[in-house]
């Protein structure tokens, strides 16, 4: 009798450790996965910002462009007048 108790709680004891570990390895699983889902967030994210720069960058590089052009084509007119 006291032999199958003891079993018994050995049985218990190799249960409860099992689910635990499983339990604590699916956390930390879980874990890992978070954080690569918030590091892929951070990529996309600095990718949109540096799209952001390059389209600011072109938008500034053609008015610097624009206004460059405008006064060449408004200097000959002052002259003329």
């Amino acid at each position: 009798m006291l032999l199958l108790l003891v079993l018994l709680l050995l049985v218990v004891v190799v249960v409860v450790v099992v689910v635990v570990v499983v339990v604590v390895m699916l956390l930390l699983v879980l874990l890992l996965l978070l954080l690569l889902l918030l590091l892929l967030l951070l990529l996309v994210l600095l990718l949109v910002l540096l799209l952001m720069l390059l389209v600011l960058l072109v938008l500034l590089v053609l008015l610097v462009l624009l206004a460059s052009s405008l006064a060449a084509l408004k200097a000959p007119l002052k002259l003329e007048g």
